[in-house]
């Protein structure tokens, strides 16, 4: 991977939404739910008044609406702030 986040932004993976429920039933990627957990691939340094906590391969949970949603290389990824980051796992 040739990107490097700027500032206090992180690089995100997002998990796979779940294509079955526990009973078996087959959900549609019409209806699949947005996922809020992903893996951290990629940090910036941090700023002069927040220094970057996460770092690569942290798995975290974030906001639904958090992020802009890039592709790079065929793959989905999400660029957000630290600050939109709410848990590590």
């Amino acid at each position: 991977m040739n990107i490097k986040p700027l500032a206090d932004r992180v690089l995100i993976r997002p998990t796979a939404a779940e294509s079955k429920t526990a009973s078996g039933i087959i959900i549609p990627d019409t209806a699949k739910e947005k996922p809020l957990k992903g893996e951290v691939i990629a940090v910036g340094n941090g700023t002069k008044d927040e220094e970057m906590v996460l770092k690569p391969s942290d798995t975290v949970l974030y906001g639904k609406y958090a992020g802009t949603e890039i592709e790079l290389d065929g793959e989905k990824y999400l660029i957000m702030r630290q600050s939109d980051v709410l848990a590590i796992i």
